[in-house]
């Protein structure tokens, strides 16, 4: 550590949620108790809960200073954190960002900004340790955690502490939040890692800390899972063609899964066109045994088809989103 950490600091922390009545009472709680001597404003930005979401958060706040529950008409995640940014964020010097739908070690706040201060990082990111307990969702976390459904992407692998282009968005210095103009809400999916690339555009420097992280719960349905990836994808394709970039070889790779589903159709005609999709079938198969065995981990062959879902999804709509734009330009 070369600085120390400010006596007071002020943080807008930003909770953008959608029916987490299970979960909301006990995320807040946590993060309240874990502000410190900081002058840290809690905003649950809210999406038209009805599972009782909001209910809860009223009642909290009647007992817990610096609470707020705000309203979210366009549902998503980068709006829900731009308002609660353009209405609260005056005056503050950081932007915590914080899911719902996980779990936050007691000092993650604390961490958080004594990284930014100690780094002076415009942006820390995190890590993220994938956890389920249903059967598939254990098995969808297993992949998760893997190579095989990750592609060894380090947010979701996690590190020591570097200087990085992406990682799961935690903190950021609201000069610069506002400097590049917020998150674009065209984006319902990947609006973090489009943020990034302006970030990284505009001169600011994103740190990934090793020295905390968020648990994730993923998916408990495949279908859930088809759906969460397809967004996933279209909004990795929406970014790369907004920047004219190009996808990285581990983003490249699922990308034939479509192309290659669709190519073994023509094995009515010959068997051969079948090949390539036995042998991406094949080989998540065989890493997922490879996994059982080398991590005695029973779920191995079952995080093979979670992780075969999740290709498939994203490839789906990574190429729905690029035809669909060719299309649209085409018609204008």
């Amino acid at each position: 550590m070369t600085m120390e950490t400010p006596a007071e600091m002020k943080v807008l922390l930003v909770i953008p949620c959608l029916n987490e009545a299970a979960h909301i009472e006990t995320l807040v709680r946590q993060l309240s108790a874990g502000r410190g001597n900081h002058d840290m404003l809690i905003v649950v930005a809210d999406g038209g809960s009805t599972d009782g979401t909001r209910a809860i958060v009223q009642r909290l706040a009647e007992e817990i200073d610096g609470l707020v529950l705000l309203d979210n008409p366009r549902r998503i995640q980068s709006a829900a954190v731009n308002l609660a940014a353009l209405r609260y964020g005056e005056g503050r010097d950081y932007l915590i960002r914080v899911d719902a739908h996980g779990d936050y070690p007691p000092d993650y706040c604390q961490v958080l900004l004594q990284e930014a201060v100690d780094t002076g990082a415009d942006s820390v990111v995190v890590g993220m340790k994938t956890v389920g307990f249903g059967a598939f969702q254990k098995a969808t976390a297993v992949a998760q955690n893997s190579k095989l459904g990750n592609g060894g992407a380090k947010h979701r692998a996690g590190a020591d502490g570097h200087w990085i282009d992406h990682g799961h968005h935690a903190l950021m210095r609201l000069a610069a939040f506002r400097a590049i103009g917020g998150y674009d809400e065209g984006f319902t999916h990947n609006e973090d890692a489009e943020l990034d690339v302006r970030l990284r555009r505009a001169g600011f420097r994103i740190w990934m800390t090793g020295r905390t992280f968020m648990t994730y719960y993923p998916r408990s349905r495949p279908l859930a899972l088809f759906r969460q990836y397809m967004g996933y994808g279209r909004g990795r394709a929406r970014n790369l063609l907004k920047h004219g970039m190009r996808p990285k070889l581990r983003q490249a790779l699922p990308l034939a899964v479509v192309p290659v589903a669709i190519g073994a159709l023509l094995a009515v005609v010959h068997w051969a066109a079948a090949v390539p999709l036995l042998v991406w079938a094949g080989l998540c198969l065989a890493y997922g045994f490879w996994l059982a065995l080398a991590e005695r981990n029973p779920h191995g062959p079952l995080a093979a088809v979670s992780a075969m879902i999740m290709h498939f999804a994203w490839s789906a709509g990574f190429w729905q989103e690029v035809i669909g734009s060719r299309f649209r330009r085409a018609a204008a």
